[in-house]
């Protein structure tokens, strides 16, 4: 059985299309990536909570607090496609880009995870909006593995 790899945009993870792509998958070991990014942003602003500059690996978060309200905006994008999944009776692993290097939190962009499960999965995928394919494959030209798709 193959071992698929997929990032979902946190704005795509509850679009049909996401769906209908994630069910020609069903023959497949499935792990979905979902981010958040723009419901991070929401949540920061709506806490007046400054934005920190958005590096090459992702947001940075200095804060232990910061770090905590994004990877909670995280975990409920994981709960609400966990939740789609169920109703629709499609079997995948659903995480989120934060890893624990020894004792310390490390949020990273979700495309970066991406590379980090490159050499480990036979089919990656980005799932993203469709204004961002462009800007995504020029991003993983190197990674031949990685497929973009737009929805």
């Amino acid at each position: 059985m193959k071992n698929v790899f997929v990032k979902v945009s946190g704005d795509l993870f509850d679009d049909p299309g996401f769906i209908k792509f994630l069910r020609k998958l069903s023959e497949r070991n499935i792990t979905i990536c979902v981010g958040g990014g723009a419901q991070i942003n929401q949540k920061f602003h709506g806490r007046k909570t400054a934005l920190k500059r958005h590096g090459p690996l992702g947001r940075e978060l200095n804060s232990t607090k910061e770090k905590q309200l994004a990877k909670k905006v995280l975990e409920r994008n994981k709960r609400r496609l966990q939740g789609i999944l169920s109703i629709e009776r499609i079997k995948a692993k659903v995480i989120i880009p934060v890893l624990n290097v020894g004792q310390v939190m490390c949020h990273i962009n979700s495309d970066e995870m991406l590379r980090v499960a490159y050499l480990g999965y036979d089919e990656l995928y980005a799932i993203t909006l469709k204004n961002r394919v462009l800007s995504k494959r020029q991003q993983f030209s190197n990674l031949p593995k990685i497929k973009i798709i737009g929805l």
